[in-house]
């Protein structure tokens, strides 16, 4: 089906570019959602008599998306999840969950704005991008972690795997330290004990009175 598109849409064109998509893409998504019509000479005719008035609305709505883009550009939002010590997630981050956190935040970010390629299963810092505008659109960052403390040490750069070998490297090296006491301990008791080479103390013997 050919359709005149009234605004830009990614991979398609930009508005007023006359395009052909299967039927199903047109009448399920772009149709019903306002962003092109059947390329009939009707609609045509219609959309080239309204076209100063829909650059207009389409740069108005532009502005003000630019203007929400250079807020919430590369903000960070924190999600707290269960994971197991490895860190994966029981269960998953969605769009939804990054558009509650924003909101927390005091920004409004609908969760249809989101692009996720798939569901996120693991802590850590994520990238998503948010479409304001079919031309703007601004990258956020959901930190997700088990705790307030985790996600502000996952933000100066740590991940969970470096989380985890420090806390390993801590316990071996509390382990080792017990073993050195123990060592020692063992080391003080043994200098305290009598040597082999020390004649022993013979007890005197009671001598019969005279």
């Amino acid at each position: 089906m050919e359709v005149v598109l009234l605004e830009r849409v990614a991979k398609l064109g930009q508005m007023g570019d006359v395009v052909s998509v299967k039927n199903g893409f047109a009448r399920n998504f772009l149709m019903p959602k306002g962003k092109a019509l059947r390329a009939t000479k009707a609609n045509l005719a219609s959309f080239e008599a309204q076209r100063v008035q829909l650059e207009a609305n389409n740069l108005e709505t532009k502005k003000e998306a630019e203007a929400m883009a250079a807020k919430i550009n590369g903000q960070q939002f924190i999600v707290i999840r269960s994971a197991s010590d490895a860190g994966a997630l029981y269960g998953s981050v969605t769009g939804r969950d990054a558009s509650e956190a924003a909101t927390v935040d005091g920004f409004t970010i609908d969760k249809k704005q989101i692009v996720l390629a798939k569901p996120i299963k693991d802590l850590g810092l994520h990238d998503m991008i948010v479409v304001l505008h079919p031309e703007v659109s601004a990258t956020i960052t959901v930190n997700v972690a088990r705790s307030a403390e985790e996600a502000e040490l996952q933000a100066t750069g740590e991940s969970i795997a470096d989380l985890a070998a420090a806390a390993e490297a801590e316990a071996e090296f509390e382990i080792a330290e017990l073993f050195d006491d123990i060592g020692a301990a063992a080391a003080d008791d043994d200098d305290m004990a009598p040597s082999n080479d020390e004649p022993a103390v013979e007890a005197e013997e009671d001598q019969p009175e005279a």
